[in-house]
């Protein structure tokens, strides 16, 4: 399997993507990673790690440009059409990769993959759907950000879209879907959560999805469900909360054990514990958030990313691309309809 990866996007580029690349070329996974970015510069970076000569599975595609932070995310991939980003997108659409993986701008990649790879047949919009830790071990959180304004249609399929990335990616069977709210009483919220509620309300009786009702967002943390249904608006505020109580928690327990002597030996007594509670937390660990509802697996990597993010980022690219989760959405696209 072919990933083609970003090598000039994010804040870390491209020293962290090219150290993230190599791992996952030698983890005897069956990757092939074709760094897509300016030569050159790439190169120097290979140098600078001790890599002479290309490993096996490892290529580069020359994009002589590359996406700015200031550059319009709406038009930027059509007046740089040699980016490191139209040109990975391109590599896909043309069957010369299997996914594509970018911590680069949000907005310019979303839009290039929507009008390079393209939606899926029917589906209205792509959703950002994030993997979050809970108390239960994670949950999918679609939209966290793509569409701060949605309609009833688009909330019905990020709950369908959610469904499939759940069961088929993330391996939950009849994962529980839960619309994220300010309330679990069917009257609670807006119009827009009040009457996709009682859409997804007919799906589930219908046995097209394993609807749960209403979910706040406490709740949503604690496990109460496998996907939380938000517009981009509130599950962007949710995805932030949870990222800044992660941080903010480590740090307090991380003071807190740095004391006096008799703490930090406590420490030393807990520090599996520790370490496997700040594993639950990292966002790095999952790697990415996969664009849903786009034909061909997109996966966009946090800005900041390290090595070991886009590492990770490159394994969930292959384990979408293996999973058939674009068949599986197309092949249910008239469920997904509201009349």
């Amino acid at each position: 399997m072919r990933i083609a990866v970003d090598a000039m996007g994010g804040d870390f580029a491209p020293l962290e993507i090219v150290r993230g690349a190599l791992p996952a070329v030698n983890a005897k996974r069956g990757l092939e990673v074709v760094l897509v970015g300016r030569e050159e510069e790439i190169r120097k970076v290979l140098e600078a790690e001790g890599v002479r000569e290309l490993p096996a599975g490892l290529t580069i595609r020359h994009a002589s440009e590359v996406i700015e932070i200031c550059d319009d995310p709406a038009t930027a991939f059509k007046t740089k059409k040699d980016s490191s980003i139209t040109v990975g997108l391109n590599m896909v659409r043309n069957g010369e990769a299997d996914a594509f993986v970018s911590a680069g701008s949000t907005g310019a990649l979303l839009s290039a993959a929507t009008l390079v790879v393209k939606r899926i047949r029917g589906i209205r919009r792509a959703a950002m759907a994030p993997v979050i830790p809970t108390a239960a071990g994670k949950a999918v959180l679609i939209d966290c950000g793509a569409n701060a304004e949605c309609s009833v249609e688009y909330l019905t399929q990020f709950a369908f879209l959610g469904s499939f990335y759940a069961s088929q990616v993330l391996q939950i069977p009849s994962p529980r879907v839960g619309l994220l709210n300010i309330g679990a009483e069917p009257s609670k919220g807006d119009t827009l959560r009040r009457e996709t509620y009682q859409v997804l309300k007919a799906q589930g009786e219908a046995g097209r999805l394993n609807f749960t009702g209403n979910i706040e967002a406490k709740e949503a943390v604690k496990g109460g469900c496998d996907v939380i249904v938000a517009d981009g608006y509130s599950g962007n505020i949710m995805l932030k909360t949870i990222e800044g109580t992660a941080s903010f928690l480590g740090r307090e327990v991380k003071g807190l054990f740095m004391k006096n002597m008799g703490t930090k030996l406590a420490a030393l007594l807990v520090k599996g514990g520790l370490r496997d509670f700040k594993a639950r937390l990292d966002p790095d660990a999952i790697g990415g958030t996969p664009f849903l509802g786009i034909s061909k697996p997109v996966i966009k990597a946090h800005g900041s990313s390290k090595a070991s993010a886009i590492e990770n980022a490159i394994y969930q690219a292959q384990a979408v691309a293996q999973s058939g989760i674009a068949d599986a959405i197309a092949a249910h696209i008239d469920e997904m309809k509201v009349e």
